[in-house]
């Protein structure tokens, strides 16, 4: 063997540890510390964040160890005299300041090592790794996570996980300053954000299929709104099908939010953030204990928005709240009370049409919708309690119930989405349609889950039973300009005065016939748009993850059986004219996987997974249809790298969808559709070394079209008129062939730079079709980020200003809507080159 071999392999073979820098002056004044009871070395990494300690020491030596709870004021070395006392190790303090631990002989303690400076004093070696830390400690630097939750509704490690899962920490939110889930994503392969609503709702595409605005916080499902990051520790990602654990998901995935928890040992942060287009945003965070015992714990976070945009006519003031409360009852049993508040007033935006092959070749600032006509406001408000009580340390039942009231006002004037744009003429122009309404949506879930574990016959058993209920009511009413054309069967000019033409390339904004208040009128005197539905899912499942031959191999298996009752309709009259028309419907889904850990660092996996899609209501004859059925085949191999510092996960899916929904006339539908995904992701995210973290994805997706029916429409009214071949081969609408991205984050490690960090991103997606019928594209794109930061005590707290600058080569790019719901008139525009900075207060 090489030198140089044996120097790489003994790195290799050490185990971690930690090494904090800047100087110390162990003899300074006492200091408060708070730091809980837990890993010693966790405690270690605490008190050196707190006091500018430098250690060095061997983590082999702290394994399994536990540290008591510090709280009071304590000079650096008392601190670190009651974390060591009791675990068999020393410390000595080094000339130039080093303090470095090691076991003690038989004699010997904590205090002898300080006290007898004239002991041999060890060499400082200073070891490439890192502190171990709890994983919602605010201090953690990580850029990956070992466990998730969303996979199995249980903390599993993911390297135990027969399924693609990925999870967006904490750290890289910060480092990236993501304060849209859509910031957060574009971290995952296979993920990329559409349009949804005018900007008002965040949705995905997942694996070739869109999400349908299932947004899921905790595991419970919250169908539409946008989630304020001011309250999310950290975002997981569940690659394929979830109906077995989930309900009726899309089977691309779904995107977990996971909220930030009360913490026993107080911390708090205030920050402000600052950049392009009169941008600010101010976020609060606070937690700790409320009694002695610290059984009563509390948190509360609070995010404030106030932003242009670089599109006209576009602003946004939000106002957001979470304050939550976990009661430790008994050392067995605890619960857990959240709120969230938001109120948005808010703006929509259709984006750009498009003109034939490419969206409109406008500047990208130009908006068609009205400029006095475009005031939308959102209210929403949440309460999630829940409590779980553990028989011993093999059983434990958990329920819970989450509420979410949703309040909204539509004071618009968008572009219309039938018949769009008259484009066959010398100055083409996109059609603009009235929509003044108030919309409701509340909606309730409640779950009880039985955990246990056991052994049989030396085979590890995890199981979960459980059952949740998921309702939904959706109310509608007001005054829509199309509803007034179609009652006046599209008849005369009079018929259409609430529609307006605006020319694309020189448009008069406010050219319309009415104004604000007349409208708004109409909306309280002469409604003409009543919808209601209402959704119930009820579902039973069971789970049983088993561990064999010590621990080398795992089998997941379970299934889910669903009732489903769907009732909707709607009338130009009132409420009271609505005919609902109800339907019910069953399913069960079964979801098998196997993963084999022949070593600590590979794990090879393969899944099948069958889900249960959208409910497609009836036929125009009232006929009921067949809900969406999808399967999944998966195989992978997951990775740990660097004692499980750099982690990777290399996937193969199929994904087969049918029974999609597809308009065959004016007032019909069958179940006619189909489509298939499938290809490869890869996804690596942790550090490469003490100073480099690295995130780094790529998606190889091939999503088709396999079976549909094309639809001709009358260019005046855009009503059905006829049939054709339908969309069958096409790629489905905004999917990229090829997407991937990187970010690299390099943390000085050396005194003199201690606490700068650099770091760097490409973020890129091939082209995309803009619609099923493939009639124009999206072009692809690279999209360049960069950042710089730099932390620093200011006595006792800690100060991080930092600056992130965005789209640095100011790249032009667009995404569109869902798969099965795209049109020509909504093609969003991506943000321009921008900066964002913003100075963070933590102690």
């Amino acid at each position: 063997m090489t030198l140089s071999n044996k120097i790489i392999s003994t790195l290799l073979s050490v185990p971690t540890a930690l090494l904090l820098s800047t100087a110390i002056y162990a003899e300074s004044s006492s200091r408060p510390i708070q730091i809980p009871a837990g890993q010693l070395s966790t405690a270690l990494n605490r008190l050196a964040e707190a006091s500018d300690l430098q250690m060095v020491y061997d983590t082999d030596m702290t394994q399994g160890l536990k540290s008591p709870a510090l709280s009071g004021n304590y000079t650096p070395t008392q601190a670190l005299q009651k974390l060591l006392q009791g675990s068999g190790l020393g410390y000595q303090l080094a000339d130039n300041g080093t303090v470095t631990i090691s076991r003690q002989a038989p004699s010997a303690s904590p205090q002898s090592s300080l006290a007898a400076p004239e002991a041999a004093v060890l060499p400082t070696v200073r070891v490439k790794g890192q502190a171990e830390y709890a994983t919602n400690d605010p201090y953690n630097t990580d850029y990956n996570r070992p466990n998730a939750v969303t996979a199995t509704k249980s903390d599993t490690p993911i390297m135990e996980t027969p399924v693609s899962i990925q999870v967006v920490p904490q750290q890289v939110l910060k480092d990236q300053q993501a304060w849209r889930v859509e910031d957060a994503v574009k971290n995952v392969s296979g993920v990329q954000s559409v349009w949804a609503s005018g900007g008002q709702y965040q949705d995905f595409v997942i694996r070739g299929f869109g999400t349908n605005y299932s947004r899921f916080r905790n595991g419970i499902r919250l169908p539409e709104g946008t989630f304020d990051m001011a309250n999310v520790e950290q975002i997981e990602v569940l690659k394929g099908p979830a109906a077995m654990l989930y309900g009726r998901v899309e089977p691309g995935g779904m995107v977990n939010v996971v909220t930030k928890k009360p913490l026993a040992t107080p911390y708090y942060s205030l920050q402000q953030q600052f950049g392009s287009y009169d941008f600010y945003r101010t976020t609060v965070d606070a937690t700790g204990p409320l009694n002695a015992d610290k059984s009563l714990t509390y948190r509360f976070d609070l995010g404030y928005n106030n932003h242009q945009s670089f599109r006209d006519f576009i602003d946004e003031d939000r106002v957001f709240i979470a304050p939550s409360l976990h009661w430790q009852a008994t050392a067995n049993t605890e619960f857990n009370l959240s709120l969230e508040y938001s109120n948005n007033d808010t703006a929509y935006d259709n984006g750009i049409p498009a003109i034939g092959k490419r969206v409109a070749n406008v500047p990208i600032n130009r908006n068609y919708t009205h400029p006095d006509f475009n005031r939308d406001n959102i209210e929403s408000t949440l309460v999630d309690f829940n409590w779980s009580h553990s028989f011993n340390e093999s059983w434990k039942l958990s329920n819970g119930v989450v509420a979410n009231l949703n309040d909204y006002q539509f004071r618009q004037i968008p572009v219309a989405y039938f018949q769009p744009l008259l484009e066959d003429t010398a100055d083409p122009q996109v059609r603009r349609g009235t929509y003044f309404e108030d919309f409701s949506r509340d909606n309730y879930t409640t779950y009880l889950n039985l955990n246990g574990q056991f052994e049989t016959l030396g085979v590890k058993h995890k199981v979960l039973v459980g059952g949740d209920y998921y309702h939904n009511n959706t109310q509608n009413s007001g005054f829509f300009g199309l509803n007034y054309a179609i009652q006046n069967d599209f008849a005369d000019d009079d018929a259409l005065k609430y529609f307006t033409f605006v020319d694309l390339k020189t448009p008069n904004y406010r050219q319309f016939p009415f104004t604000y208040s007349e409208l708004d009128n109409l909306r309280k005197t002469a409604p003409n748009d009543f919808v209601r539905s209402s959704q119930s899912w009820y579902g039973l499942y069971f789970q049983d993850q088993l561990s064999f031959f010590n621990d080398k191999l795992h089998l997941l298996g379970g299934g889910r059986y669903d009732w489903a009752r769907q009732s909707q309709g709607n009338s130009m009259v009132s409420f009271a004219d609505i005919s609902d028309t109800a339907q019910n419907e069953e399913h069960f889904s079964p979801r098998v996987g196997v993963l084999y850990r022949p070593v600590s660092w590979l794990s090879v996996y393969g899944n099948f997974i069958e889900s249960f899609g959208l409910n497609n209501g009836r036929s125009g004859d009232g006929v009921p249809l067949d809900p969406e059925i999808a399967e999944q085949f998966e195989a992978g191999i997951k990775n740990e790298w660097f004692d499980g510092l750099l982690t990777s996960n290399l996937a193969y899916f199929h994904i087969t969808k049918n029974n999609i929904l597809k308009q065959t006339g004016d007032v019909s539908f069958e179940t006619v559709g189909a489509a298939r995904s499938q290809g490869l992701e890869f996804d690596l995210s942790g550090q490469l070394t003490d100073a480099l973290s690295m995130v780094a994805t790529y998606a190889y997706t091939d999503a088709r079209i396999t079976q549909d029916i094309g639809l001709v429409y009358d260019d005046i009214t855009g009503l059905v008129i006829g049939t054709n071949n339908g969309n069958q081969g096409n790629r489905l609408a905004t999917v990229a062939e090829h997407s991937g991205s990187t970010w690299l984050k390099y943390a000085f490690q050396n005194q003199q730079l201690h606490g700068l960090s650099l770091g760097v991103g490409a973020f890129i997606a091939g082209e995309r079709q803009g619609d099923n019928e493939n009639s124009y594209q999206l072009p692809g794109y690279v999209r360049a980020d960069t950042y710089a930061a730099y932390t620093f005590k200011v006595g006792k707290y800690r100060m991080t200003t930092q600056l992130n600058i965005n789209n640095v080569f100011d790249q032009r790019y667009y995404f569109t809507g869902q798969p099965y719901n795209t049109s020509k008139a909504y093609n969003q525009i991506g943000e321009p080159l921008s900066f964002l900075g913003s100075v963070r207060l933590e102690y």
